[in-house]
Protein backbone atom coordinates (compact mmCIF):
# COMPACT_ATOMS: atom_id res chain seq x y z
CA UNK A 1 0.00 0.00 0.00
CA UNK A 2 2.77 2.38 1.25
CA UNK A 3 4.82 1.82 -2.61
CA UNK A 4 1.69 2.25 -4.32
CA UNK A 5 1.30 5.33 -2.95
CA UNK A 6 4.91 6.30 -3.67
CA UNK A 7 4.22 5.32 -6.79
CA UNK A 8 1.27 7.05 -7.61
CA UNK A 9 2.92 10.33 -6.04
CA UNK A 10 5.90 9.96 -8.30
CA UNK A 11 3.52 9.86 -11.20
CA UNK A 12 1.18 12.72 -10.01
CA UNK A 13 4.57 14.89 -9.53
CA UNK A 14 5.76 14.21 -13.35
CA UNK A 15 2.49 15.35 -14.62
CA UNK A 16 1.70 18.24 -12.86
CA UNK A 17 5.49 19.69 -12.03
CA UNK A 18 7.57 21.00 -14.71
CA UNK A 19 10.62 22.76 -14.10
CA UNK A 20 12.57 22.07 -17.29
CA UNK A 21 13.72 23.81 -20.10
CA UNK A 22 11.48 22.25 -22.31
CA UNK A 23 8.71 22.81 -19.97
CA UNK A 24 9.50 26.61 -19.77
CA UNK A 25 9.08 26.69 -23.95
CA UNK A 26 5.74 24.75 -23.46
CA UNK A 27 4.45 27.20 -20.98
CA UNK A 28 5.86 30.34 -22.79
CA UNK A 29 4.82 29.00 -25.98
CA UNK A 30 1.05 28.23 -24.61
CA UNK A 31 0.91 31.57 -22.67
CA UNK A 32 1.57 33.71 -25.35
CA UNK A 33 -0.65 32.46 -28.46
CA UNK A 34 -4.40 32.03 -27.76
CA UNK A 35 -7.09 33.34 -28.57
CA UNK A 36 -5.02 36.55 -30.36
CA UNK A 37 -4.10 34.43 -33.09
CA UNK A 38 -7.93 34.57 -34.61
CA UNK A 39 -8.09 38.52 -34.06
CA UNK A 40 -4.94 39.07 -36.23
CA UNK A 41 -6.37 38.84 -39.38
CA UNK A 42 -8.70 41.68 -38.15
CA UNK A 43 -5.51 43.44 -38.06
CA UNK A 44 -4.10 42.61 -41.54
CA UNK A 45 -7.33 43.81 -43.01
CA UNK A 46 -7.06 47.21 -40.45
CA UNK A 47 -3.12 47.97 -41.88
CA UNK A 48 -2.67 46.13 -44.95
CA UNK A 49 -0.99 42.90 -45.88
CA UNK A 50 2.92 44.52 -45.61
CA UNK A 51 2.24 46.22 -42.46
CA UNK A 52 0.64 43.22 -40.88
CA UNK A 53 3.70 41.43 -41.43
CA UNK A 54 6.02 44.14 -40.37
CA UNK A 55 4.36 44.75 -37.48
CA UNK A 56 4.26 41.13 -36.51
CA UNK A 57 8.07 40.69 -36.80
CA UNK A 58 8.97 43.62 -35.46
CA UNK A 59 6.94 43.68 -32.61
CA UNK A 60 7.77 40.03 -31.55
CA UNK A 61 11.60 40.97 -31.65
CA UNK A 62 10.99 44.23 -29.42
CA UNK A 63 9.26 41.50 -27.11
CA UNK A 64 12.49 39.18 -27.13
CA UNK A 65 14.16 42.00 -26.21
CA UNK A 66 12.03 43.46 -23.32
CA UNK A 67 11.95 39.65 -22.15
CA UNK A 68 16.03 39.87 -22.04
CA UNK A 69 16.11 42.81 -20.47
CA UNK A 70 12.96 42.03 -17.82
CA UNK A 71 15.02 37.96 -17.13
CA UNK A 72 18.84 40.18 -16.41
CA UNK A 73 17.02 42.06 -13.66
CA UNK A 74 15.68 39.40 -12.09
CA UNK A 75 18.67 37.19 -12.22
CA UNK A 76 20.41 40.14 -10.40
CA UNK A 77 17.79 40.31 -7.67
CA UNK A 78 18.00 36.67 -8.02
CA UNK A 79 21.32 36.54 -7.09
CA UNK A 80 21.04 39.23 -4.38
CA UNK A 81 18.39 37.22 -2.60
CA UNK A 82 20.27 34.04 -2.24
CA UNK A 83 23.40 35.80 -1.24
CA UNK A 84 21.38 37.38 1.99
CA UNK A 85 19.97 34.06 2.32
CA UNK A 86 16.03 35.46 2.22
CA UNK A 87 15.55 32.67 -0.96
CA UNK A 88 13.00 30.42 0.11
CA UNK A 89 11.08 28.48 -2.00
CA UNK A 90 7.93 28.59 -0.59
CA UNK A 91 8.04 32.40 -2.10
CA UNK A 92 7.26 32.88 -5.65
CA UNK A 93 9.04 36.36 -6.56
CA UNK A 94 7.42 38.40 -8.63
CA UNK A 95 7.78 41.42 -11.03
CA UNK A 96 7.31 44.28 -8.65
CA UNK A 97 9.25 42.79 -5.94
CA UNK A 98 12.42 42.32 -8.59
CA UNK A 99 11.68 46.37 -9.04
CA UNK A 100 11.61 47.20 -5.20
CA UNK A 101 14.27 45.07 -4.27
CA UNK A 102 16.88 46.62 -7.16
CA UNK A 103 15.00 50.22 -7.30
CA UNK A 104 13.15 51.22 -4.45
CA UNK A 105 9.24 51.25 -3.08
CA UNK A 106 8.45 53.66 -6.48
CA UNK A 107 9.29 51.19 -8.72
CA UNK A 108 7.92 48.75 -6.61
CA UNK A 109 4.29 50.22 -6.96
CA UNK A 110 4.67 51.33 -10.30
CA UNK A 111 5.53 47.65 -11.59
CA UNK A 112 2.28 46.30 -9.26
CA UNK A 113 -0.14 48.59 -10.71
CA UNK A 114 1.01 47.85 -14.74
CA UNK A 115 1.23 44.52 -14.13
CA UNK A 116 -2.09 43.95 -12.23
CA UNK A 117 -4.21 45.98 -14.90
CA UNK A 118 -2.51 44.03 -17.65
CA UNK A 119 -3.27 40.34 -16.33
CA UNK A 120 -6.58 41.47 -14.79
CA UNK A 121 -7.82 42.76 -18.63
CA UNK A 122 -5.92 39.65 -20.31
CA UNK A 123 -7.76 37.18 -17.99
CA UNK A 124 -11.00 38.92 -18.84
CA UNK A 125 -10.06 39.30 -22.13
CA UNK A 126 -9.56 35.32 -22.21
CA UNK A 127 -13.21 35.04 -20.75
CA UNK A 128 -14.23 36.85 -23.23
CA UNK A 129 -12.88 35.48 -26.13
CA UNK A 130 -14.31 31.88 -25.16
CA UNK A 131 -17.60 33.02 -24.43
CA UNK A 132 -17.29 34.54 -28.46
CA UNK A 133 -15.95 31.16 -29.67
CA UNK A 134 -18.81 29.39 -27.33
CA UNK A 135 -21.31 31.25 -28.85
CA UNK A 136 -20.45 30.74 -32.54
CA UNK A 137 -21.18 26.53 -31.71
CA UNK A 138 -24.15 27.39 -29.85
CA UNK A 139 -25.75 30.75 -30.22
CA UNK A 140 -29.41 29.65 -28.16
CA UNK A 141 -27.14 31.13 -25.08
CA UNK A 142 -26.25 35.29 -25.74
CA UNK A 143 -22.34 35.55 -25.20
CA UNK A 144 -23.10 37.22 -21.97
CA UNK A 145 -24.76 34.44 -20.65
CA UNK A 146 -21.53 32.13 -21.72
CA UNK A 147 -19.31 34.39 -19.58
CA UNK A 148 -21.67 33.79 -16.70
CA UNK A 149 -21.00 29.71 -17.71
CA UNK A 150 -17.66 30.17 -18.32
CA UNK A 151 -17.18 32.25 -15.42
CA UNK A 152 -17.75 30.04 -13.78
CA UNK A 153 -15.86 27.15 -15.62
CA UNK A 154 -12.91 29.11 -14.34
CA UNK A 155 -13.07 29.18 -10.46
CA UNK A 156 -10.87 25.32 -10.20
CA UNK A 157 -8.00 27.36 -11.39
CA UNK A 158 -7.67 28.45 -7.94
CA UNK A 159 -6.49 24.89 -7.31
CA UNK A 160 -3.34 25.13 -9.01
CA UNK A 161 -0.56 26.48 -7.27
CA UNK A 162 2.39 27.63 -9.96
CA UNK A 163 3.33 27.92 -13.37
CA UNK A 164 5.73 24.28 -13.17
CA UNK A 165 2.26 22.85 -12.22
CA UNK A 166 0.81 23.33 -16.05
CA UNK A 167 3.50 21.22 -17.68
CA UNK A 168 1.10 18.45 -19.45
CA UNK A 169 -1.64 21.34 -19.87
CA UNK A 170 0.75 23.58 -21.84
CA UNK A 171 1.83 20.98 -23.90
CA UNK A 172 -1.41 19.64 -25.21
CA UNK A 173 -2.47 23.53 -25.99
CA UNK A 174 0.23 24.11 -28.09
CA UNK A 175 -1.45 21.31 -30.67
CA UNK A 176 -4.68 22.54 -29.73
CA UNK A 177 -3.11 26.23 -30.81
CA UNK A 178 -1.46 24.52 -33.64
CA UNK A 179 -3.92 22.70 -35.57
CA UNK A 180 -6.45 25.74 -35.35
CA UNK A 181 -3.63 28.03 -37.03
CA UNK A 182 -3.00 25.29 -39.68
CA UNK A 183 -6.67 24.93 -39.95
CA UNK A 184 -6.98 28.70 -40.83
CA UNK A 185 -4.04 28.32 -43.54
CA UNK A 186 -6.00 25.14 -45.46
CA UNK A 187 -9.04 26.64 -44.85
CA UNK A 188 -9.07 29.79 -46.80
CA UNK A 189 -6.99 27.67 -49.32
CA UNK A 190 -10.17 25.20 -50.24
CA UNK A 191 -12.67 27.40 -49.27
CA UNK A 192 -11.50 30.04 -51.54
CA UNK A 193 -12.95 33.69 -52.74
CA UNK A 194 -16.66 33.89 -52.64
CA UNK A 195 -15.85 36.85 -54.93
CA UNK A 196 -14.40 39.97 -55.60
CA UNK A 197 -11.72 40.47 -53.07
CA UNK A 198 -10.54 44.06 -51.62
CA UNK A 199 -6.77 44.77 -50.55
CA UNK A 200 -7.09 48.18 -50.39
CA UNK A 201 -6.05 48.94 -46.32
CA UNK A 202 -5.66 51.06 -44.82
CA UNK A 203 -8.46 53.10 -45.05
CA UNK A 204 -7.67 55.76 -41.75
CA UNK A 205 -5.29 56.57 -39.53
CA UNK A 206 -7.53 54.67 -36.98
CA UNK A 207 -8.10 51.88 -38.40
CA UNK A 208 -4.08 51.11 -39.03
CA UNK A 209 -3.71 52.38 -35.30
CA UNK A 210 -5.99 49.92 -33.58
CA UNK A 211 -4.38 47.01 -36.22
CA UNK A 212 -0.68 48.21 -34.50
CA UNK A 213 -2.02 48.00 -31.36
CA UNK A 214 -3.66 44.92 -31.28
CA UNK A 215 -0.56 43.15 -32.90
CA UNK A 216 1.27 45.21 -29.97
CA UNK A 217 -0.79 43.11 -27.43
CA UNK A 218 -0.59 40.08 -29.46
CA UNK A 219 3.52 40.28 -28.84
CA UNK A 220 3.12 41.28 -25.87
CA UNK A 221 1.47 38.67 -23.96
CA UNK A 222 4.89 38.11 -21.38
CA UNK A 223 3.67 39.23 -18.29
CA UNK A 224 4.13 36.55 -16.73
CA UNK A 225 8.06 36.24 -17.42
CA UNK A 226 9.22 36.56 -13.69
CA UNK A 227 6.94 33.86 -12.96
CA UNK A 228 7.63 31.64 -15.39
CA UNK A 229 11.57 32.04 -15.14
CA UNK A 230 11.29 31.36 -11.21
CA UNK A 231 9.89 28.23 -12.15
CA UNK A 232 12.63 26.91 -13.58
CA UNK A 233 15.62 24.88 -12.55
CA UNK A 234 18.24 27.16 -14.59
CA UNK A 235 16.48 30.33 -14.66
CA UNK A 236 19.32 32.21 -16.96
CA UNK A 237 18.12 30.13 -20.13
CA UNK A 238 14.53 31.63 -20.02
CA UNK A 239 15.76 34.89 -21.98
CA UNK A 240 16.56 31.81 -25.26
CA UNK A 241 13.57 29.80 -24.76
CA UNK A 242 11.21 32.94 -24.92
CA UNK A 243 13.33 33.51 -28.58
CA UNK A 244 12.45 30.26 -29.91
CA UNK A 245 9.00 30.60 -28.70
CA UNK A 246 8.32 33.69 -30.74
CA UNK A 247 9.82 32.03 -33.80
CA UNK A 248 7.21 28.91 -33.09
CA UNK A 249 4.47 31.51 -32.56
CA UNK A 250 5.61 33.60 -35.87
CA UNK A 251 5.24 29.89 -37.97
CA UNK A 252 1.25 30.62 -36.24
CA UNK A 253 0.34 33.67 -36.36
CA UNK A 254 2.22 34.43 -39.99
CA UNK A 255 0.41 32.03 -42.59
CA UNK A 256 -3.00 31.95 -40.46
CA UNK A 257 -3.40 35.51 -41.23
CA UNK A 258 -1.84 35.77 -44.18
CA UNK A 259 -3.63 33.35 -45.79
CA UNK A 260 -7.11 34.50 -44.28
CA UNK A 261 -6.77 38.11 -44.95
CA UNK A 262 -5.68 37.21 -48.85
CA UNK A 263 -8.52 35.06 -48.79
CA UNK A 264 -11.54 37.39 -47.95
CA UNK A 265 -9.83 40.88 -47.40
CA UNK A 266 -11.45 43.33 -46.33
CA UNK A 267 -14.06 41.68 -45.14
CA UNK A 268 -12.09 40.76 -42.45
CA UNK A 269 -13.14 43.93 -40.82
CA UNK A 270 -16.55 42.90 -40.09
CA UNK A 271 -15.66 39.67 -37.99
CA UNK A 272 -13.21 40.27 -34.86
CA UNK A 273 -12.66 36.64 -34.58
CA UNK A 274 -11.69 34.74 -37.85
CA UNK A 275 -13.46 31.58 -36.66
CA UNK A 276 -17.11 33.24 -37.71
CA UNK A 277 -15.99 33.63 -41.24
CA UNK A 278 -15.52 30.65 -42.16
CA UNK A 279 -18.48 27.85 -43.17
CA UNK A 280 -19.84 25.52 -40.57
CA UNK A 281 -17.67 22.47 -41.01
CA UNK A 282 -16.87 19.46 -38.88
CA UNK A 283 -13.38 21.15 -39.01
CA UNK A 284 -14.37 24.45 -38.31
CA UNK A 285 -16.02 23.21 -35.18
CA UNK A 286 -13.44 21.08 -33.76
CA UNK A 287 -10.75 24.44 -34.25
CA UNK A 288 -13.17 26.04 -31.95
CA UNK A 289 -13.59 23.66 -29.35
CA UNK A 290 -9.81 23.44 -29.25
CA UNK A 291 -9.66 27.16 -28.79
CA UNK A 292 -12.06 26.99 -25.91
CA UNK A 293 -10.29 24.12 -24.59
CA UNK A 294 -6.83 25.78 -24.77
CA UNK A 295 -8.47 28.27 -22.63
CA UNK A 296 -10.29 26.12 -20.92
CA UNK A 297 -8.19 22.63 -20.40
CA UNK A 298 -10.50 19.42 -19.30
CA UNK A 299 -11.68 19.48 -16.14
CA UNK A 300 -12.75 22.79 -16.87
CA UNK A 301 -8.97 24.11 -15.61
CA UNK A 302 -8.86 27.67 -17.98
CA UNK A 303 -4.99 27.11 -18.77
CA UNK A 304 -4.47 30.46 -20.47
CA UNK A 305 -6.74 32.13 -17.80
CA UNK A 306 -5.02 30.71 -15.06
CA UNK A 307 -1.48 31.96 -16.84
CA UNK A 308 -2.70 35.51 -17.12
CA UNK A 309 -4.26 35.61 -13.20
CA UNK A 310 -1.62 33.60 -11.71
CA UNK A 311 0.18 36.82 -10.69
CA UNK A 312 -2.79 38.21 -9.25
CA UNK A 313 -3.61 35.20 -7.10
CA UNK A 314 0.12 35.22 -5.88
CA UNK A 315 0.23 38.97 -5.24
CA UNK A 316 -3.13 38.61 -3.57
CA UNK A 317 -1.93 35.88 -1.21
CA UNK A 318 0.87 38.11 -0.58
CA UNK A 319 -1.43 40.90 0.54
CA UNK A 320 -3.27 38.40 2.76
CA UNK A 321 -0.34 37.23 4.46
CA UNK A 322 -0.45 33.41 3.83
CA UNK A 323 1.53 32.91 0.51
CA UNK A 324 4.21 31.51 2.58
CA UNK A 325 2.51 29.40 5.06
CA UNK A 326 3.43 25.88 4.77
CA UNK A 327 0.70 23.49 4.40
CA UNK A 328 -2.62 25.83 3.94
CA UNK A 329 -3.11 24.81 0.41
CA UNK A 330 -6.75 25.03 0.78
CA UNK A 331 -6.94 28.46 2.55
CA UNK A 332 -5.10 30.00 -0.45
CA UNK A 333 -6.93 28.41 -2.80
CA UNK A 334 -10.13 29.91 -1.22
CA UNK A 335 -8.54 32.82 -0.55
CA UNK A 336 -8.07 33.63 -5.16
CA UNK A 337 -11.90 33.84 -4.91
CA UNK A 338 -12.73 37.14 -4.87
CA UNK A 339 -9.77 37.90 -7.93
CA UNK A 340 -11.89 35.40 -10.20
CA UNK A 341 -14.75 37.76 -8.87
CA UNK A 342 -13.44 40.64 -10.40
CA UNK A 343 -12.22 39.25 -13.55
CA UNK A 344 -15.30 37.88 -14.28
CA UNK A 345 -17.32 41.38 -13.81
CA UNK A 346 -15.21 42.95 -15.94
CA UNK A 347 -15.57 40.75 -18.40
CA UNK A 348 -19.08 41.45 -18.42
CA UNK A 349 -19.12 44.83 -17.94
CA UNK A 350 -16.81 45.24 -20.62
CA UNK A 351 -17.25 42.50 -23.58
CA UNK A 352 -15.66 43.97 -26.18
CA UNK A 353 -13.43 41.67 -28.04
CA UNK A 354 -10.72 43.30 -30.04
CA UNK A 355 -11.80 46.89 -28.47
CA UNK A 356 -10.65 46.16 -24.76
CA UNK A 357 -7.14 44.20 -26.37
CA UNK A 358 -6.03 47.86 -28.05
CA UNK A 359 -7.17 49.93 -24.92
CA UNK A 360 -5.02 46.84 -22.71
CA UNK A 361 -2.39 47.09 -25.41
CA UNK A 362 -1.98 51.22 -25.03
CA UNK A 363 -2.62 51.59 -20.78
CA UNK A 364 -0.75 48.44 -19.76
CA UNK A 365 1.11 46.41 -22.03
CA UNK A 366 3.11 49.15 -23.52
CA UNK A 367 3.92 50.16 -19.94
CA UNK A 368 4.61 46.84 -18.18
CA UNK A 369 6.27 44.68 -20.93
CA UNK A 370 8.44 47.42 -22.93
CA UNK A 371 8.88 50.93 -21.39
CA UNK A 372 9.24 49.60 -17.59
CA UNK A 373 11.54 47.06 -18.12
CA UNK A 374 13.70 49.31 -20.56
CA UNK A 375 13.88 52.04 -18.65
CA UNK A 376 14.16 49.96 -15.30
CA UNK A 377 17.52 48.44 -16.74
CA UNK A 378 18.71 51.73 -17.68
CA UNK A 379 18.33 53.03 -13.91
CA UNK A 380 19.50 50.32 -12.42
CA UNK A 381 22.92 49.84 -14.54
CA UNK A 382 23.57 53.55 -14.35
CA UNK A 383 26.59 53.35 -12.09
CA UNK A 384 29.72 51.91 -12.55
CA UNK A 385 29.33 48.92 -10.33
CA UNK A 386 26.14 47.60 -11.69
CA UNK A 387 28.06 47.33 -15.03
CA UNK A 388 30.64 45.58 -13.94
CA UNK A 389 29.27 43.24 -12.13
CA UNK A 390 28.00 42.10 -15.78
CA UNK A 391 28.79 42.97 -18.95
CA UNK A 392 26.91 43.14 -22.22
CA UNK A 393 26.51 39.91 -24.34
CA UNK A 394 28.57 39.37 -26.58
CA UNK A 395 26.81 39.84 -29.82
CA UNK A 396 27.00 43.54 -28.30
CA UNK A 397 30.32 45.39 -28.91
CA UNK A 398 29.27 48.00 -25.44
CA UNK A 399 26.56 49.03 -22.82
CA UNK A 400 26.28 52.38 -25.49
CA UNK A 401 24.48 49.76 -27.87
CA UNK A 402 21.97 48.19 -25.01
CA UNK A 403 20.92 51.72 -23.63
CA UNK A 404 20.19 52.84 -27.52
CA UNK A 405 18.57 50.39 -29.02
CA UNK A 406 16.61 50.77 -24.84
CA UNK A 407 15.74 54.00 -25.87
CA UNK A 408 14.62 53.37 -29.33
CA UNK A 409 12.73 50.96 -27.73
CA UNK A 410 11.03 53.37 -25.02
CA UNK A 411 10.13 56.32 -27.53
CA UNK A 412 9.06 53.95 -30.27
CA UNK A 413 6.21 52.45 -27.76
CA UNK A 414 5.60 55.97 -26.14
CA UNK A 415 4.71 57.47 -29.64
CA UNK A 416 3.45 55.03 -30.89
CA UNK A 417 1.79 52.01 -28.70
CA UNK A 418 0.73 54.79 -25.90
CA UNK A 419 -0.08 57.54 -27.75
CA UNK A 420 -1.48 56.45 -31.03
CA UNK A 421 -2.59 53.22 -30.15
CA UNK A 422 -4.28 55.16 -26.95
CA UNK A 423 -6.20 57.70 -29.02
CA UNK A 424 -7.58 55.14 -31.29
CA UNK A 425 -8.60 52.64 -28.77
CA UNK A 426 -10.07 55.25 -26.56
CA UNK A 427 -11.95 56.36 -29.25
CA UNK A 428 -13.16 53.08 -30.23
CA UNK A 429 -14.09 52.53 -27.14
CA UNK A 430 -16.19 55.30 -26.61
CA UNK A 431 -17.58 54.45 -29.45
CA UNK A 432 -18.58 50.96 -28.48
CA UNK A 433 -19.97 52.34 -25.26
CA UNK A 434 -22.21 54.33 -26.70
CA UNK A 435 -23.49 51.66 -29.13
CA UNK A 436 -23.49 49.00 -26.42
CA UNK A 437 -23.34 50.31 -23.02
CA UNK A 438 -22.23 48.23 -20.38
CA UNK A 439 -22.86 44.78 -19.64
CA UNK A 440 -24.67 44.40 -23.38
CA UNK A 441 -26.39 41.28 -23.54
CA UNK A 442 -24.57 39.88 -27.06
CA UNK A 443 -21.36 42.40 -28.20
CA UNK A 444 -21.35 41.72 -32.30
CA UNK A 445 -24.48 39.03 -32.58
Amino acid sequence: MWRHSRRLTRIASTILNGSSVIDAWFNATSYQVGQVLLTLPNSFAQLGLVSGILFQLFYGTLGAWACYMTTWLYMNYRKRFEREALYSDKHEIQWYEVLDGLLGTFWKYLGLIFNTGLQVLQSAITLIGASNLAHILNDRLDKRSWTVVLGACVIPSILIPRAQNYRVLSSVGIVMTTYTAWYMVLASIFQGKDGPVKHNAPHSSLDYFLGASNILYAFGGHGLTIELTHAMKKPQKFKEIYLYAVLYIWTLTLPSAIAVYWTYGEEMLQHSYALTRFHKSKYRDVAIVLMIIHQARRKNFFVQFGFSVLPIYLTWEKFCGIHSLPGRYLLKSAARLPVVILVWLVALMIPFIGVINIVAAAFFTSFTIYIVPCVAFMVYHRSTSARKAKGPPFWLPSWIWIYAINVGVVVWILVIGVGFGAWAGVRNLRRKFHLFGFFTRCYEC
